[in-house]
């Protein structure tokens, strides 16, 4: 496909994105994250503040993003998922490690050389209810970026380009006047999706943008990031709990615990093939529709509580609620790698998995039993136009 035909050439396009880096190569990732540290510390005293310790929110991140790819992030709550995604747009300082993008790193930038890098990489928030600000009208929301990167759109072309990305997300332009509370919640998480691709990204950082919505808005809002990317050639991270959300859209998919990537590889190493225990575990608890697939699996219950991230084990991190942790998990800290059990074979098995046992054991039915069902009500996929009559 053409420069001007996707919208990142070409002056007359909708859309248009930054330079590449200098240090860029074609078929490199376009995000290359290593070591990614966030640690928050604890403090006593009033008046002359100690530090004790630290909160270890993210603790060693690792991972690629190609271009055109989408990367799953799942996990339990408070293992870092979200804090991963505000780093990566900047609007969290890092602790330590990097995030390259196109070969720059970014976590050293500041000024008009952060406010390039920024226009490349947007977010939709989790919210949709607090990620707009009910005193601006939509209009205003989805053009708020231009007013931050003039160069991208002239100030008289404006509100033909705000128009233009309502019609892309599927809402009716006219309600360019409207107010946030004027919307339901699947029309406003449209209206934050607009507002990422107005400086027409090429990585979008999407953080749980469905778990605030019902299950068929979720599908319609799922179809529309897919048709999205098709349209645009974009790159996402997207962070969500619901694993069959996540298989549906992910190529890759990488599962955190408390603070880091326990296991990654393709949807359907992750899913078919799990070899992490906490994997496994994950898995088995996701909900299967067909009575029958559900009094034959193997339901993996975890005991105990998740550790603080203020006093990490020892270690491997999830052997207090690991069946199969020995001696060894509580004096070496598992790499994120290949196991050497499944080195030298070619089954889907032989992915990163920080496991010293790592072991393949699929624990959830056939993926036609997990995928996310299409409402009854919801419009076509290539169409995906719901939200056009009007508030609910």
């Amino acid at each position: 496909m053409h420069a001007d035909e996707t919208g990142r050439g070409g002056g007359g396009s909708l859309l248009q994105a930054g330079a590449p880096g200098a240090a860029y190569a074609e078929g490199e990732p376009i995000l290359q994250v290593r070591g990614l540290v966030k640690h928050y510390p604890l403090t006593q005293g009033i008046l002359f503040k100690k530090q004790v310790g630290a909160v270890k929110a993210v603790d060693g991140v690792d991972f690629d993003l190609s271009a055109g790819e989408t990367l799953g992030i799942v996990g339990e709550s408070g293992c870092g998922k979200s804090t991963v995604a505000r780093m990566l747009v900047h609007l969290e300082p890092v602790t330590g490690g990097s995030i390259r993008y196109k070969g720059e790193d970014i976590t050293k930038l500041s000024g008009r050389a952060l406010k390039a890098v920024r226009r490349n990489i947007q977010m939709v928030f989790q919210d949709p209810y607090t990620s707009l600000n009910p005193r601006m009208t939509v209009g205003d929301i989805i053009g708020e970026p231009y007013e931050i990167h003039p160069e991208v759109a002239p100030r008289g072309s404006r509100r033909k380009r705000v128009q233009d990305l309502l019609d892309v997300v599927g809402l009716n332009p006219e309600y360019i006047n409207r107010y946030p509370h004027q919307f339901s919640g699947g029309q406003r998480q449209r209206i934050g999706i607009a507002r990422g691709l107005a400086l027409n990204p090429e990585i979008i950082v999407a953080d749980e943008p469905v778990s605030a919505l019902d299950v068929s808005v979720q599908a319609q809002v799922v179809n529309l990031l897919d048709r999205l990317q098709a349209e645009f050639d974009l790159s996402f991270v997207f962070i969500a709990h619901d694993l069959s959300i996540v298989r549906h859209i992910s190529d890759r998919v990488g599962v955190m615990y408390l603070g880091r990537i326990v296991e990654i590889g393709t949807d359907q190493e992750i899913y078919d093939h799990p070899t992490h225990p906490y994997t496994q575990a994950l898995l088995s608890a996701v909900p299967v529709p067909d009575p029958t697939a559900r009094d034959h699996r193997e339901r993996i219950i975890l005991h105990g509580d998740v550790p603080s991230p203020a006093n990490i084990p020892s270690g491997c991190r999830f052997r207090t609620r690991c069946w199969k942790a020995q001696e060894r998990c509580a004096l070496e800290v598992p790499l994120l790698a290949v196991p050497a059990v499944f080195r030298d074979t070619s089954t889907p098995a032989r992915h990163d998995s920080a496991c010293h046992f790592a072991e393949e054991k699929r624990v959830v039915p056939p993926e036609g039993l997990l995928e996310t069902p299409e409402p009854a009500d919801a419009p076509p996929e290539e169409d995906d136009r719901d939200d056009r009559g009007g508030p609910a």
